[in-house]
């Protein structure tokens, strides 16, 4: 194996993956719209897959609260843009890629050029204008858009706008709080798990393999155990 893969090699060997896939693992851009609970563990995998090229868009700073869940980040960067931190975090775990950080919030004014770069974009935030924002601006640039979100104990994941479905598709009108999971009440397991499924989806559209949740939500209740899809 060459020399440069070998870093790799554990998932190398998986049939689904292979040297091809992990070329196109590297040569791959992904956007991770927030960098707290959902976009820790989504970015420390993507980072540690060996996607060639990763964005963050966050304009918070670290907090101690933050800790509980968000395990990019330590005591001693309390305080500093969350943007920053994780990118010097995932140029640490891996020196071969690419880490592009944006200390700004993604809105109307910047979402088509920030999104326009990259081929996949992943959901790490909490709050519905937001996802609409993303979900429009990929439909508009033929993105997917791997949709993501916690609340206490729940999770789910979806892929948008790769097939039919956007997260229009999802909730038609604004929806009421009780009817997202954005709530601040969270497990720190709640986000690892389901960003993990979240930077699953994201290899799974990068090395075409089985079955991603395009057009289909994957929920799970971590009370008990219990989970399920349903098409959208």
């Amino acid at each position: 194996m060459k020399a440069d893969l070998l870093r790799y090699e554990r998932q190398i060997i998986l049939p689904e993956i292979g040297e091809e896939g992990q070329k196109r693992l590297a040569k791959s851009r992904v956007l991770i719209v927030g960098a707290g609970g959902l976009g820790s563990p989504v970015v420390l995998y993507l980072a540690g897959a060996g996607v060639g090229t990763i964005g963050l868009v966050d304009d918070d700073v670290v907090s101690v609260s933050n800790l509980q869940r968000q395990v990019l980040y330590d005591e001693g960067q309390v305080g500093k843009p969350k943007a920053l931190c994780a990118q010097q975090r995932l140029r640490a775990l891996n020196s071969e890629i690419s880490v592009l950080a944006y200390n700004e919030r993604l809105d109307e004014t910047n979402a088509t050029r920030l999104i326009s770069q990259y081929d996949i974009v992943v959901d790490g935030t909490d709050n519905f204008e937001t996802r609409l924002l993303i979900s429009d601006t990929c439909r508009e640039l033929n993105k997917p858009y791997v949709y993501a979100a916690i609340g206490g104990l729940e999770g789910q994941v979806a892929v948008l706008c790769k097939g039919s479905a956007t997260y229009r598709t999802l909730f038609p009108e604004l929806p009421s709080p009780s009817d997202t999971l954005t709530g601040k009440e969270v497990a720190g397991v709640t986000p690892a798990v389901v960003g993990s499924v979240a930077a699953s989806q994201v290899l799974q559209l990068i090395c075409n393999y089985g079955e991603p949740l395009i057009d289909r939500l994957w929920s799970i209740d971590l009370r008990t155990m219990q989970s399920f899809t349903i098409d959208i």
